[in-house]
């Protein structure tokens, strides 16, 4: 029998990919046969972590086998997943976001909660299997807390995480604060990025209502240097919103330094923007969000209760 497979979201990012190695693990520690993947290629920021925690990156999938076994972290929205994921037997989703565009044929262990990332669920699962953490699987979910939560200052940041946050750093040998700083930075420098990855590297699909939505996000030290890509931004994002359907493609640069973000929107739809988070578009389809860096919890909440 082959072994189940454990992957997070396409366009994976450092929670998904550390989360589907620390899973991986668990489970092996547990007796089961499992293996970890990724939907994507990784990013600067995780793969910082990955070569400071001395970890291999999960093997690349690109879909599923009819039948296959899997179990879904960091995510469970069937556009966000594999391919062909609804042929797959889903035995287990272990997340921390809206649940939506999700069902099975089967009955399956589903652990959704309100914290800001997998990984401090899956810190929990540790301790609840009474097995324990390795300082590299430490330093993998310590990694994805500080990603998900920019350094404990996003508003999707929980007192769990930040508890998990400083027990982690302590197992893993590491500065909370030094260290975090340092892989933020790491993922924030884009100076050899395309623009086509620019808006695929952190690029989610939504379903609200009938519309279909994209949110692509990047962490910067200096915003205006994305945005002297804007022209080629604007030519990328389109040809995406017209090869895909899309209704709004909401490009988001985060000011990972201010906490702020500015946002590029293209598509029909981009008037909801407007409406969702009550700023005006300027000439050229750009706003600044002041305190906004959450996707999950400012942005696309914003967003499905406009459409």
């Amino acid at each position: 029998m082959s072994k189940t497979l454990i992957f997070g979201h396409k366009s994976p990012d450092t929670d998904t990919i550390c989360s589907a190695l620390a899973y991986a693990d668990l489970k092996t520690k547990l007796g089961e046969e499992v293996s970890p993947a990724r939907l994507g290629e990784v990013n600067g920021e995780t793969q910082f972590a990955l070569n400071q925690f001395n970890v291999e990156a999960p093997t690349l999938i690109q879909e599923v086998e009819n039948g296959a076994e899997v179990i879904l972290v960091d995510h469970n929205e069937f556009q966000q997943s594999a391919d062909n994921i609804e042929n797959a037997v889903i035995r287990e989703v272990i997340d921390h976001h809206r649940v939506s565009n999700f069902q099975t044929k089967e009955p399956l262990y589903f652990r959704a909660e309100p914290v800001g990332c997998t990984a401090t669920i899956l810190n929990k699962m540790y301790k609840e299997n009474n097995v324990e953490l390795d300082k590299s699987i430490a330093g993998l979910l310590l990694s994805a807390i500080i990603s998900d939560s920019l350094l404990l200052k996003s508003p999707t940041c929980t007192e769990e995480d930040v508890k998990a946050a400083h027990e982690l750093a302590e197992k893993a040998g590491v500065s909370l604060e030094e260290y975090g700083l340092e892989m933020l930075k790491a993922g924030a420098d884009i100076s050899d990025k395309s623009v086509k990855e620019l808006i695929t590297m952190d690029a989610k699909e939504f379903a609200m209502g009938d519309a279909k939505v994209e949110i692509a996000q990047v962490n910067a030290v200096d915003v205006s240097e994305i945005y002297q890509l804007h022209d080629e931004l604007v030519s990328e994002i389109t040809a995406t919103v017209n090869e895909k359907g899309l209704d709004l493609f909401l490009f988001v640069a985060t000011d990972i330094l201010n906490n702020d973000s500015e946002v590029l929107a293209v598509g029909a739809s981009k008037d909801k923007v407007k409406t969702a988070f009550n700023v005006s578009l300027d000439e050229n389809d750009r706003a600044l969000l002041e305190g906004v860096v959450s996707r999950k919890k400012q942005i696309v909440t914003a967003l499905t209760e406009q459409f």
